[in-house]
């Protein structure tokens, strides 16, 4: 019996896809937006109709549905757009089948076979798509933690952490990690840990800073704090954080300068088309700034 339903439903696919197609067609703006062409979004159902008859037929997933799937997240489609597509496509086949004037067969088991030719994709489908969206976000995350804490040289022995963004546990490990294994690479003397980015500094954020500037301490070199803002210097009174045990600066230029007479450095010009140290540190502020 099984096969004969599945047989009816492939040989009247064209009429079922019409269908299919004018009940989806009612959920669009719940699943795109603007951004979404209409031809797009046609294609897209299209395809999709198409992939779940080749499902259905040979009662198996595809690689054309992996494909699909992996597609759909790409586009940043809900899953629900993939599941309410599927739930239509059960509803449509059943009142197909149940007024088919040849099909002599109660409603129970028509229900009960639709459910057995679609569940199975169904739930294939919701596990393709968890996997896949938990991969995406994993990538994303990574990409995100190599660009949240970025250790930049700037000069022998000096270089820069720029921060910006809310510091939580998991970004501060990354930071020390990062921190520590630039200072060994770059041969650090002095780091300049600027927050101007960092929109709130409280007993969390200032703890983390602080083990990381003793972290880069007990390896040989020496942080400098730079980007306290009036506001931020009054939270950390308010809130008795002592950062005694590194020098801290209001702004990079000022952090950049201590550094330079820290590792007994300094900038001369040696012709007109050679920078000064004020046009190199207003660099810098500028790319503080951007």
């Amino acid at each position: 019996m099984a096969k004969n339903l599945k047989e009816i439903l492939v040989e009247n696919s064209n009429g079922l896809v019409h269908m299919w197609l004018e009940e989806v067609a009612e959920k669009q703006k719940e699943v795109t937006n603007s951004a979404i062409s209409q031809d797009l979004f046609e294609n897209t159902n299209r395809e999709f109709v198409n992939i779940i008859f080749g499902s259905v037929e040979k009662e198996s997933l595809t690689s054309d549905l992996d494909n699909f799937t992996e597609r759909v997240i790409n586009l940043g489609w809900p899953l629900s757009y993939l599941t309410d597509g599927l739930q239509l496509f059960k509803r449509v086949a059943i009142e197909y089948l149940i007024e088919h004037e040849e099909l002599d067969v109660p409603v129970p088991k028509v229900l009960r076979h639709v459910d057995e030719l679609v569940n199975p994709i169904i739930n294939q489908l919701v596990n393709e798509y968890s996997g896949s969206w938990e991969n995406t976000v994993s990538l994303q995350r990574v990409a995100l933690q190599e660009l949240s804490a970025p250790l930049i040289p700037v000069m022998d022995n000096i270089t820069v952490m720029p921060l910006i963004g809310t510091i939580d546990t998991e970004r501060a490990k990354f930071i020390m990690e990062n921190l520590l294994d630039g200072v060994i690479k770059h041969h650090a003397e002095v780091v300049l840990i600027d927050i101007t980015g960092v929109p709130v500094v409280d007993t969390m954020v200032a703890h983390h800073i602080i083990q990381a500037a003793e972290a880069v301490r007990l390896i040989g070199s020496t942080c400098i704090l730079v980007g306290i803002r009036p506001e931020i210097a009054q939270t950390i009174v308010n809130l008795g954080i002592d950062l005694s045990k590194f020098p801290t600066k209001s702004s990079l230029r000022k952090g950049f300068t201590t550094a330079l007479e820290m590792t007994n450095q300094m900038i001369v010009q040696t012709n007109s088309e050679e920078q000064t140290i004020e046009e190199l540190i207003d660099s810098l502020d500028r790319s503080e700034q951007s």
